[in-house]
């Protein structure tokens, strides 16, 4: 058994090293702790394997001695050798006869060095010790990334006209090369596994690093990154501490930088954040110092890969199949639609799920600002707001775009989500001639809506009177449709509500279908029931001139079969 002694201020300490990897640092993930300001947090590292010790410096601002020389590499240790860190001595030894005496005595023949006091950094405390051995992991990672940068000449490799995928095909080859050196000399740490870390080098230096793991779970809805250590994720509408870590803000901001750039857009401090998207449709806002205090933070709301299908929505009870059939109506009658709720309710799925009732005869514009919408008709223009250029120059607005869409002969208009002026633009579009059109807005009910539309309709400068505003609002909006994450994390809608007219100065409204909650469950799910409140719509009367065929016990509350709207030949 080999044993390690430590000289601490004249105090001698010994322990048995058994197999494994030691840190040591003054961190609380160390298990070997030297809590001295010329100490770094993970210093150095001694790897024990058969009986035999080898120590190896961590990048450490003040540098590993073994007799008096600083290390660049692996060194085994044994009895003669004596390990500096700061003001400690180290031995390891299979002889417990040997003393420190002796270490101090090689000390005394050793040149002497003197590190330079550091004042010791403020570190937050951890919520609970990391895991040694993905400290190791992270450090063996660290140095393969510095030997790829060494090796590859990205610069060469560009002017040579090489492209992302040639790119790609160099670096993982590379990679490859330099784990099976590490492998062939016996330097690969016990517990690592190469195909792994090679797969995770792979997408630190070309991809989305630690992030590409937690995209490709399809259990995951939200990705939360508050700086290099905290990521969390969201799984069923729950938050959790994923095991995912970056090596620091560079790490985190060089991903930053890879999702943003090919959009065009920019982050630095003089535009400190921004909203972007992945190539598969998800979101991504991401902010940086000096307004993120804790790091970079990147914020990235996944969409499922697969397009959501009306009987997905009723099969996770998100809804009933004649509420379902009713929303397919509304669309068909080209009625306009708002959608409402609040941050991550579903709002923006339930909006591309309804474009999907759409005719695929229909020329439709969609307008957002950060495109997500996947629509699945032929006849789509997609329009994307633009942000200013460093100069503060060149932004296009969603309101540009929305007044640009009507000169470009849309059949229906779909705004990602109005939050401002562009509010007045799309009750002007709704209000002449493009009908069928389709929105989100931010509204914690129905009735929030309206006055939500109010506020924004006066952020667009316009003088309007108040009443002028609401009848408007009267005239444009039809449905609004109010959805809401429940305290179990599930996504239900909540109300489908139609907008009646204007009595005197208040807009009135009906409950079409709505959501009663009935309790808890043992495992906190939340009971209830979505069924109609048996009011009829207004147009319900105009269906058959229409054509369209469609059973009016869809509105009984009472009634617990399926209705299908039919088109009349």
């Amino acid at each position: 058994m080999l044993e390690l002694t430590t000289l601490i201020d004249g105090n001698r300490e010994k322990r048995p090293l058994t197999d494994g990897v030691w840190l040591i640092g003054r961190g609380d993930m160390c298990r070997i702790q030297l809590d001295f300001p010329d100490v770094s947090e993970r210093h150095a590292m001694i790897t024990v394997r058969g009986g035999q010790a080898t120590i190896e410096d961590l990048r450490s601002a003040n540098g590993t001695y073994v007799n008096g020389e600083e290390i660049d590499g692996p060194v085994v240790l044994d009895g003669l050798k004596v390990v500096q860190i700061g003001s400690s001595m180290l031995r390891v030894s299979n002889d417990e006869e040997h003393d420190v005496a002796e270490a101090e005595s090689i000390q005394e023949e050793s040149p002497a060095y003197e590190p330079e006091a550091q004042a010791p950094r403020q570190e937050e405390e951890p919520e609970s010790k990391p895991d040694p051995m993905r400290e190791l992991r992270r450090n063996v990672q660290e140095q393969i990334q510095r030997e790829l940068l060494n090796r590859m000449d990205m610069k060469r490799l560009t002017l040579d006209g090489v492209d992302r995928e040639g790119l790609e095909a160099t670096a993982r080859e590379k990679i490859r090369q330099i784990i099976d050196e590490v492998v062939s000399k016996g330097r690969l740490p016990e517990g690592i596994d190469a195909v792994r870390l090679e797969e995770d080098v792979f997408n630190e230096a070309m991809r989305l690093g630690p992030l590409e793991e937690l995209l490709a779970d399809d259990s995951v809805s939200e990705i939360m990154v508050n700086g290099p250590t905290k990521v969390y994720v969201e799984r069923h509408g729950k938050l959790q501490l994923s095991d995912c870590q970056f090596t620091d803000d560079a790490s985190v901001l060089a991903v930053i930088e890879r999702i943003v750039a090919p959009l065009g857009r920019r982050i630095d401090e003089s535009q400190p954040y921004v909203d972007a998207r992945l190539p598969d449709g998800s979101r991504v806002n991401a902010i940086i110092a000096p307004l993120a205090l804790s790091g970079p933070t990147i914020t990235i709301r996944k969409f499922s890969k697969k397009a959501l299908t009306p009987q997905d929505f009723i099969k996770f009870g998100t809804w009933t199949h004649n509420a379902a059939e009713f929303m397919k109506l509304c669309v068909l009658l080209r009625k306009n639609i708002i959608v409402a709720g609040g941050t991550g309710s579903g709002k923006t799925t339930l909006l591309n799920l309804l474009s999907g009732f759409i005719p695929h005869s229909e020329r439709i514009v969609t307008v957002e600002d950060a495109a997500e919408l996947r629509l699945q008709q032929p006849h789509v223009v997609r329009l994307e707001a633009r942000p200013p250029n460093i100069e503060g120059k060149g932004a296009v607005t969603i309101r540009d775009l929305v007044k640009n869409c009507l000169r470009m002969r849309p059949d229906r208009i779909i705004v990602g989500e109005c939050r401002g002026g562009e509010a007045l633009d799309m009750l002007q579009a709704m209000n002449t001639g493009h009908d069928g059109s389709l929105t989100t807005v931010h509204a914690n009910s129905p009735r929030d809506v309206i006055s939500r539309l109010e506020t924004m309709v006066l952020m667009s400068g316009m003088e309007l009177p108040s009443k002028a505003i609401r009848e408007q609002i009267a005239s444009a909006v039809d449905i609004v449709i109010h959805e809401s994450r429940l305290s179990d994390g599930s996504r239900k809608v909540v109300a489908i509500s139609e907008v009646t007219g204007l009595e005197g100065s208040q807009i009135v409204m009906q409950e079409l279908f709505a959501f009663n909650q009935t309790g808890v469950g043992a495992n906190g799910k939340v009971l209830g029931e979505f069924k109609p409140t048996g009011a009829i719509p207004t147009w319900y009367d105009q269906l058959a001139g229409r054509g369209i065929k469609c059973d009016p016990r869809m509105f009984d509350p009472s009634f617990q079969g399926d209705v299908n709207v039919e088109a009349m030949r």
